[in-house]
């Protein structure tokens, strides 16, 4: 089994790689409690009850975008930039495979026709120009 894996820079959690072979048996949840976005996986046998529960509602502020992808099939190549724009580290992502994007940049390339991605990211999403800021493309 693939262990999900932590990409940083000078102590900065950047990104968290979480292969589709990363999933233990019951609730992992692989964010710490500050991150925007909490990411956790699940993995029961059949039989197994959740308990309902209903989120109440709790002001939140974030300062920053951060977002989940999910590949569903294809392959993505993505590029793990820092906060200066430096390229850290190149994942490439399979079907299954998630990617939680917590700070600094990232870029994706596409590596097979027909590839579908679910994308994730808290909001709400302020446009284009207030959200994000274009990097080069690094190798």
């Amino acid at each position: 089994m693939a262990e999900p894996r932590v990409i940083e820079r000078n102590g900065v959690r950047l990104a968290l790689y979480i292969p589709a072979a990363g999933w233990k048996e019951g609730l992992t949840f692989l964010s710490p409690a500050e991150d925007y976005v909490q990411c956790g996986v699940w993995r029961y046998d059949s039989g197994m009850e959740l308990q309902p529960h209903i989120h109440n509602e709790l002001k939140r502020e974030a300062s920053r975008t951060q977002e989940v992808v999910f590949v569903r099939s294809g392959s993505v190549l993505a590029h793990i930039y820092d906060e200066a724009g430096d390229l850290v580290e190149k994942v490439t992502l399979k079907p299954s495979d998630t990617l939680v994007l917590l700070r600094g940049g990232h870029g994706y390339k596409i590596l097979e026709d027909g590839t579908s991605v679910l994308e994730v990211k808290n909001g709400p999403f302020a446009g284009a120009e207030a959200d994000r800021r274009r990097i080069q493309w690094k190798e």
